[in-house]
């Protein structure tokens, strides 16, 4: 089997993380391959904020958590975290950042690096504290969180793969 079938059918969202720092190196192969998820028209509508500053994630961390209703730590302990959002004004905003997700989470399962898809960035970034965070980032221009990327070590076992559904496929022939 190739390495990303393989990488495909093994992949699982991991919710416990050691606090070990994965190395920079590693992070910028993932979010190179981010780079290169496919966009509609080739148009690259999307953009990654690769949060390693503590301080930085520890904000993000807590806005989530208020907007879930929640006081733990919505990043499960992952101490990067990959912010993808993509420019509203883009009809295939939301396709793309959503590739560029499953990228990201496929390239770090193939470098051994534990990932996990967190929601609720649309909501953060829709917020002023949010919109202040990409002006204090220089990022301009009516952009949606489409979610974020935790990325850590595992200090989990990968739980099983459910089942597929019987109905997940109609062959048409």
């Amino acid at each position: 089997m190739s390495n990303t079938m393989d990488a495909m059918l093994t992949r699982r969202s991991i919710r416990k993380y050691k606090p070990d720092m994965v190395p920079e190196e590693m992070i910028k192969k993932i979010v190179q391959a981010g780079t290169y998820a496919a966009t509609g028209m080739g148009r690259q509508s999307p953009v990654i904020l690769a949060v390693t500053k503590k301080e930085l994630r520890d904000k993000l961390s807590r806005m989530n958590a208020e907007i879930m209703g929640a006081s733990s730590d919505p990043f499960y302990g992952a101490p990067v975290v990959l912010v993808v959002l993509a420019d509203k004004s883009i009809p295939t905003y939301v396709y793309d950042g959503s590739l560029v997700m499953g990228n990201l989470m496929l390239a770090a399962h193939e470098l051994g690096i534990a990932s996990c898809w967190i929601h609720r960035a649309k909501e953060e970034f829709e917020s002023p504290e949010g919109k202040e965070i990409l002006r204090s980032l220089g990022i301009e221009g009516d952009y949606e969180g489409i979610g974020h990327c935790i990325l850590g070590y595992a200090d989990m076992e990968a739980p099983e793969a459910a089942p597929r559904k019987e109905s997940y496929v109609y062959y048409v022939e």
